[in-house]
C-alpha cells in the first residue's frame, strides 16, 4: 500500500536529525534543593503496553530513592502525540518526563502536522532497554528460511501480503526496510492492533509479519507460526536456530524495538544526569532485569548521548524509508 507523504516534512526531519540537542546544550545547574515535589511520568500509550510497565516498574523505586511522589499518566491517542505534545509544552523544571517507544520516531517520519518538533522539542535521558524483533511466516506457507521465502515471493510480486498493526507502525516500516533490502514485493494490510495482524497470520489470511520475539514465541512454540529471521544483531536464546537477517545475507537490516526516557527541551543538565544515572543504577538490579525479562526487553545502560544517537540514527534511517516507500499515516 503506498500513501503520498511530504517530502518537505522529510526533509525537515533529516535536516535536523543530524543536529539532535544532547542535554549537555541545557542548562548547567539544577535548581536547589531537586526535587522538591512530585514527578510526573507521562507514557503516551494505553495502560499495560511496555512503556507503561516500564514506567511503573521504575517510578516507584525512584519516588523511594528521592523522597518525593513519582505520578505515571497515561495521555494516550494519535499514536502517541498526544502525550509527547504535552511533555514537549510542560515546563522543562525536571518534573515532567516522557516515557517513549520506537513508535515516538516512526510518528515522526510519517506525520505531516505534529504539534511539536520531534527533534529540538526534547532531551534525550536515558535508553531503558531494546527487544529483538522477527520475520515469521504462516506455518503453512512454503518458505523454510529466508532465501526461500525472498524466492517464493519473488514468483508472484504484489500477489502475497503482509500484516501490520497499522500505517506508520515500527513493523510496517521493517517490512519495507526488508523489501527493499531484497528487492520483494509484498501488499500491506494494516491492522488496528496487534492482535488482529498476528490472528490473520495463524488464519493464514496474510502471509507474513514483522512481530516482536515475545508475541512470536508462544504461536512458533505451538506450530502456528514459523519464524524465519531475527531482525537485530544477535540471535535470542529463545530460538537460538534462528539466524539474524544478517546472517541470511540481507545487508543493512538491524531493526529492534526502543524504550527510553525524554524531558522537554531546556531541562538542565545537572536534572538530566540525575535522572539518568538514577535510572542506569535501577536497570542494573536483579528484580528490574527479571520484571524486564518478562515483558521481553534486555535493559540498556548508558549516558544520555547513548539514547540521542539512537534517536538520531531512527530519524535518519526511518525518513529514508517513508520517502522511497511513499508511506504517511495523515
Amino acid at each position: 500500500m503506498k500513501i503520498a507523504t511530504s517530502l518537505a516534512a522529510l526533509g525537515f526531519i533529516l535536516a535536523t536529525a543530524v543536529s539532535l540537542p544532547s542535554h549537555a546544550q541545557a542548562q548547567s545547574s539544577a535548581p536547589q534543593g531537586y526535587p522538591s515535589r512530585p514527578i510526573q511520568f507521562i507514557v503516551p500509550y494505553t495502560p499495560g503496553t511496555t512503556a507503561d510497565v516500564l514506567a511503573r516498574l521504575l517510578g516507584p523505586r525512584i519516588s523511594q530513592h528521592w523522597g518525593v511522589p513519582v505520578v505515571v499518566d497515561n495521555k494516550a491517542g494519535a499514536a502517541g502525540i498526544i502525550g509527547s505534545d504535552a511533555v514537549a509544552k510542560a515546563a522543562p523544571d525536571g518534573y515532567t518526563f516522557l516515557f517513549a517507544a520506537t513508535s515516538y520516531g516512526t510518528v515522526a517520519v510519517t506525520s505531516k502536522n505534529l504539534p511539536f518538533d520531534p527533534v529540538k522539542s526534547f532531551a534525550p535521558v536515558s535508553l531503558l532497554g531494546t527487544s529483538a524483533m522477527t520475520l515469521v511466516v504462516n506455518n503453512r506457507f512454503p518458505a523454510q528460511n529466508m532465501k526461500e521465502f525472498v524466492a517464493e515471493v519473488k514468483k508472484q510480486p504484489g500477489v502475497l501480503n503482509y500484516a501490520s498493526p497499522g500505517i506508520g507502525s515500527s513493523q510496517q516500516l521493517a517490512m519495507e526496510l526488508l523489501k527493499q533490502e531484497t528487492g520483494i514485493n509484498l501488499t500491506h494490510v494494516p491492522y488496528k492492533g496487534s492482535s488482529g495482524a498476528i490472528n490473520d497470520i495463524v488464519a493464514g489470511h496474510v502471509q507474513a509479519s514483522v512481530v516482536s520475539v515475545q508475541s512470536a514465541t508462544p504461536l512458533v512454540q505451538s506450530g502456528k507460526m514459523r519464524m524465519l529471521a531475527v531482525l537485530g544483531n544477535e540471535r535470542v536464546p529463545t530460538f537460538p536456530q534462528v539466524p539474524t537477517v544478517n546472517e541470511t545475507g540481507v545487508a543493512n537490516m538491524v531493526v529492534e524495538t526502543w524504550y527510553g526516557v525524554m524531558a522537554p527541551a531546556g531541562t538542565p543538565a545537572a536534572i538530566v544526569n540525575k535522572m539518568n544515572a538514577e535510572i542506569n543504577q535501577l536497570l542494573a538490579l536483579p528484580e528490574v532485569k527479571e520484571a524486564m525479562a518478562k515483558q521481553g526487553v534486555n535493559p540498556t545502560v548508558g549516558p544520555p548521548e547513548r539514547f540521542g544517537n539512537l534517536l538520531r540514527n531512527e530519524l535518519k534511517l526511518w525518513s529514508q524509508v517513508v520517502s522511497r516507500g511513499k508511506i504517511s499515516v495523515d
